[in-house]
């Protein structure tokens, strides 16, 4: 096996952590990145470029990050720079990968096809299957060729390619598609350390709903059950932090359902107010569609909270224990008795509160990053890296 130290990472990602779209995918990769730099590696990310970040940068934790083209060329722009790195000719040399020891591919429904192009190790990392959100985000047509693209095009591309999934449901929907259940590493995402005070708890019954405000993430789901909980529990409060381009509909709706004033909309928020939130709510809603892993439910549970979502929606199924930490349901009925189930139950819910802690303490950001580390060394060759692998510019 290689020896990890000297060995440079290029993740190729459709954005990163300061996109204004950024999310739980993004923290997932820059987490793993600090901790791949704690294991000798040197990691550069590509992503697309956005009015609020410099075209190249250096983090705080060592991750290189080369921002350029834009949500649908991002893809070409990563092919461009990478080969025109590797011959040191044109413009876009001078933002030059470097040669890279391995490429981490994340595909988040379009992949970037590295394959096809890159003479390295490719390791594809996978995130959740888009099947349900293809009509969702886009028409019939295009969906249907984004689904024929992440379906049966990136599967052919990748056949000989380790796959790392971030949850056990996603490892199973990757198998539906056809990929190898022996090329499937499963990395579980990690839980950010809690170093805050504990905040106290509201109340009155409290509700909370983190996330990109998008129609795949359906918080349409817990303004409808705010407004029938509303009529038994007249102090219920419901806060949706996060920001997005379905920010209005949602105000919207809240308006026209009566609950305007029961709704808090916080948009972007601060750790120091994510933490005070996650201790103050009864409970967090995760309504979402799909998800590769229920990060915030993690979190929230690592505060001691529960969380209500979805069975259908994959990894947030790995992310609790459901009837202990948690619960699923199936549809959105369902999803409204349960969150009024535990409201009116103080005893169980802080019974799955206490278990949700104890299920959020083994997820770390330590144990991600070496469990990532081994899936790279174990696809490396069983040689030094030469100085060309080395030069990063």
């Amino acid at each position: 096996m290689m020896d990890a130290r000297g060995g440079h990472v290029l993740f190729l990602n459709w954005r990163d952590t300061t996109h204004p779209e950024g999310g739980g995918s993004e923290v997932f990769l820059e987490r793993v990145a600090a901790e791949l730099v704690g294991h000798g590696y040197r990691t550069t990310l590509l992503c697309q470029a956005h009015d609020t970040a410099p075209a190249q940068e250096t983090t705080p934790a060592g991750l290189r990050i080369v921002r350029a083209g834009g949500r649908h060329t991002v893809y070409l722009f990563a092919a461009l720079i990478y080969l025109a790195g590797a011959v040191g000719l044109g413009p876009l040399a001078r933002r030059r990968l470097g040669r890279p020891t391995v490429i981490v591919d994340v595909g988040n429904g379009m992949p970037f096809l590295s394959r096809l192009y890159a003479r390295r190790p490719v390791i594809a990392l996978v995130h959740h299957v888009h099947r349900e959100q293809w009509p969702v985000v886009f028409g019939p047509q295009v969906a249907r060729i984004g689904w024929w693209i992440e379906s049966r095009l990136a599967v052919r591309v990748y056949r000989r390619c380790r796959y790392v999934a971030v949850s056990e449901s996603t490892r199973d929907e990757l198998a539906g598609l056809g990929v190898d259940p022996r090329r499937i590493t499963v990395v579980h995402n990690g839980t950010p350390e809690v170093v805050l005070a504990p905040a106290p708890r509201t109340p009155h019954p409290s509700l909370v709903v983190l996330g990109r405000l998008v129609p795949h993430k359906r918080v349409e789901f817990a303004l409808r059950a705010t407004a029938l909980l509303a009529t038994e529990l007249p102090t219920v409060e419901l806060v949706v932090a996060g920001h997005g381009w379905w920010d209005e509909p949602l105000r919207q709706l809240a308006d026209d359902l009566g609950v305007a004033e029961r709704v808090r909309f916080a948009g972007f928020i601060t750790e120091e107010r994510k933490h005070e939130l996650l201790c103050g709510a009864w409970l967090l809603l995760q309504p979402s569609l799909k998800e590769g892993w229920g990060l915030t439910i993690v979190e929230a549970g690592a505060r001691g909270t529960p969380s209500v979502a979805f069975r259908s929606a994959g990894g947030v199924a790995d992310a609790m224990a459901d009837g202990r930490s948690g619960v699923l349901v199936d549809d959105e009925y369902e999803f409204f008795l349960a969150i009024r189930a535990l409201l009116r139950d103080t005893r169980r819910r802080n019974e799955m509160g206490v278990a949700a802690e104890a299920y959020a303490r083994r997820f770390t950001w330590a144990t991600t990053g070496a469990a990532f580390a081994q899936v790279i060394t174990d696809e490396l060759p069983a040689t030094q890296p030469t100085r060309a692998d080395q030069r990063v510019p």
